[in-house]
């Protein structure tokens, strides 16, 4: 029983040193046990102030011309019933009709959609 009794509170030492080794930006760490109105319990980290952070380098819409984003600039271009005609690493080519004819924009899949052909 002495043995059992020794084991659990080795592990639980190990376990607590573990949370020691969290890194250092993970300033916000809580141990949660629950309380009157939420028994939950669990290990939570995060730094979560009430501020919304955007992390622009990796948002991917932000860096590229997505085909809604061209559709949308081809549509404030002048173009009607716009559709997507093809989207490649490099192009995303939009087809649509102006003053009756048939107009194919090519947009370059870089940010802000800069126009290469139309």
């Amino acid at each position: 029983m002495f043995n059992q009794i020794k084991a659990a509170a080795l592990s639980a030492l190990v376990g607590l040193g573990t949370l020691g080794a969290i890194p250092a930006h993970a300033d916000s760490l809580y141990l949660g046990f629950g309380n009157n109105h939420d028994p939950r319990f669990g290990v939570y980290t995060g730094d979560d102030d009430g501020y919304y952070r955007r992390d622009w380098r990796r948002d991917r819409y932000w860096r590229s011309c997505s085909p809604d984003r061209a559709l949308d600039k081809a549509e404030r271009m002048g173009l009607h019933r716009v559709r997507i005609v093809d989207i490649n690493r490099h192009t995303v080519k939009v087809a649509g009709r102006q003053y009756g004819d048939r107009v194919v924009v090519v947009f370059a899949n870089e940010r802000g959609c800069p126009i290469i052909y139309r």
